[in-house]
């Protein structure tokens, strides 16, 4: 196994830790507390019931992400279309 590979695997399972509801929990809080929030990372974990130190482990595997799909190193999925027209049309 390469180390990217190992890497990736580790990454989802630090991701998997998170359910559906702490990651909506995430997302919001990240949007309310931008970057020039004083106290961003204390108010970020109090939000989603996480440690300080959770909350910023995810949000560099979150970065990470949007650079690994930004830099094209992970391929768009395809989505199902219906009859002729694109899912999205």
């Amino acid at each position: 196994m390469v180390r990217s590979q190992l890497v990736c695997g580790l990454k989802n399972i630090q991701m998997a830790t998170w359910n559906h509801w702490q990651t909506k929990l995430f997302e919001n809080a990240l949007a309310i507390y931008d970057k020039d929030t004083p106290d961003r990372w204390q108010n970020i974990a109090k939000a989603t019931g996480m440690t300080v130190d959770e909350v910023m482990r995810r949000y560099q595997l979150l970065i990470q992400d949007v650079e690994q799909i930004e830099s094209g190193k992970v391929p768009l999925p395809k989505y199902k279309t219906t009859g002729s027209k694109s899912f999205y049309q």
